[in-house]
């Protein structure tokens, strides 16, 4: 019969029944049925030494066969106990032993992976590699160094930017003073006319006079 099992698949179904899984799975309900037969047993032996003391005087044939059946169920209870512990014992190792095997093949399994990531990479080419990525990172920063000291666009002199930068903020002081209605004195002095060394003619003493308080004013308001 088994060799016409094998024939229609039979082998195959009986290899997939005896997996670790199912095993286990057989097991225990094995084990719930002994732990069943071991509670009824216990009862029994229980019901029987109650028979036995209540005929203990008053019938003793009845309190023997008592004894009698009780003997029979403890046999049979420490038959059982036995078949239990034999059970446990042997789910334990199905559980351990396919721990094992489940731990081993995650291992292989990250073996593999890990063949699969480094390929043929070996400290040797990884040195290899860090030497070249350094030496390039040197050659760019000395390129970026060697652009950065090229001067693009004419060269500038710094005395001419410092007397166009005061020419600007002396053409900002007279468009402040135009707007505010006074005049720097360097402009009045210009317009002040040149006197010779001699006598002023006429009403010239008085005309000087007169722009000579009109600077004083601006000084004083350009002081404050």
């Amino acid at each position: 019969m088994s060799g016409v099992w094998g024939w229609f698949g039979g082998g195959a179904a009986q290899k997939r029944k005896e997996t670790p899984k199912n095993v286990i799975l057989d097991l225990r309900t094995q084990l719930e049925m002994l732990q069943k037969r071991e509670v009824h047993l216990t009862r029994q032996i229980e019901e029987q030494e109650q028979v036995a003391r209540k005929n203990v005087t008053t019938n003793k044939t009845a309190a023997k066969a008592a004894l009698r059946r009780k003997k029979i169920h403890e046999h049979n209870l420490e038959q059982t106990l036995n078949h239990i512990g034999t059970i446990e014992q042997q789910m334990n190792a199905i559980e351990s032993a396919n721990i094992n095997q489940e731990t081993f093949l995650a291992m292989q399994r990250a073996t593999v992976a890990m063949k699969h990531i480094h390929g043929n990479l070996t400290p040797s080419k990884v040195d290899k590699t860090m030497d070249e990525l350094q030496e390039y990172n040197q050659l760019n920063e000395e390129i970026a160094a060697t652009m950065g000291s090229i001067s693009v666009g004419p060269q500038l002199d710094d005395e001419e930017l410092q007397d166009e930068l005061e020419a600007l903020q002396q053409q900002e002081l007279e468009d402040k003073m135009l707007e505010t209605g006074t005049v720097p004195v360097d402009n009045i002095q210009q317009r002040l006319p040149k006197v010779a060394n001699g006598e002023i003619k006429g009403k010239t003493p008085v005309a000087v006079d007169d722009e000579e308080e009109e600077l004083k004013r601006l000084q004083a308001e350009m002081a404050m």
